[in-house]
């Protein structure tokens, strides 16, 4: 169970903290989700504001100019959903 690799669309999510990652490393381009915001709905912390990259995985890269787009949106689904719609555009080369 340990090894399995969480996917949403057939992209991996990795999960640092408050920071999520989108896509893979071996792509041209990666979603970086992070948590601002949240609030607490029971025991449960939810996301309320949650800001969206859409970066480039070249290393060679600075880390600045690695940001190819960025947004800021309410809920976590909400920016998955935006993040997923600009990595598969990135992907597809549009």
């Amino acid at each position: 169970m340990a090894d399995e690799i969480l996917t949403y669309k057939g992209h991996p999510l990795m999960r640092k903290d408050n920071l999520i990652y989108y896509g893979s490393m071996a792509d041209s381009h990666i979603i970086m989700l992070q948590i601002l915001e949240t609030k607490k709905v029971g025991d449960l912390d939810v996301a309320t504001k949650v800001s969206v990259q859409l970066q480039l995985t070249d290393p060679a890269a600075k880390s600045r100019d690695r940001i190819v787009k960025k947004s800021e949106k309410d809920g976590l689904y909400t920016a998955l959903d935006f993040g997923c719609v600009w990595l598969e555009r990135a992907l597809a080369g549009k």
